[in-house]
């Protein structure tokens, strides 16, 4: 049986070692453009909002901790408002806003799309 040469002289081969640093590289690219957009879009929403004063009560509050149980990581703090309406909308603030606020308490709550601006009790 005769053999047959590759076209070209030569055989073409795939070496996935070099092309693994490449795809990781490109995956990590796309998440992190991914999120980005994602953020400026959220942003952006956000700003279109209009600014709104409403009268609202905490209703619980809670925090959601992401990284190391060590201490280093990220904690979020939130707390969910019921406006007079009856409906109920959870809002992240800062830890310092978060602390000043108790369940139960009532008062003017100010924010704008998914922000948090302020709580002032009656």
């Amino acid at each position: 049986m005769d053999s047959v040469a590759p076209i070209g002289g030569c055989e073409a081969s795939l070496d996935l070692t070099s092309a693994i640093p490449l795809l990781f590289f490109t995956l990590f690219f796309a998440i992190f453009i991914a999120t980005f957009v994602r953020n400026m879009r959220h942003w952006h929403k956000n700003n279109q909002a209009p600014r709104l004063t409403v009268s609202a009560a905490v209703v619980t509050k809670r925090t959601h901790h992401s990284g190391s149980s060590r201490g280093s990581g990220t904690t979020r703090y939130y707390a969910t408002f019921e406006v007079e309406s009856g409906d109920r909308f959870e809002l992240m603030l800062d830890g310092y806003e978060y602390g000043l606020l108790i369940e139960g308490d009532r008062g003017r709550l100010t924010f704008q799309g998914t922000r948090f601006l302020g709580f002032e009790r009656e």
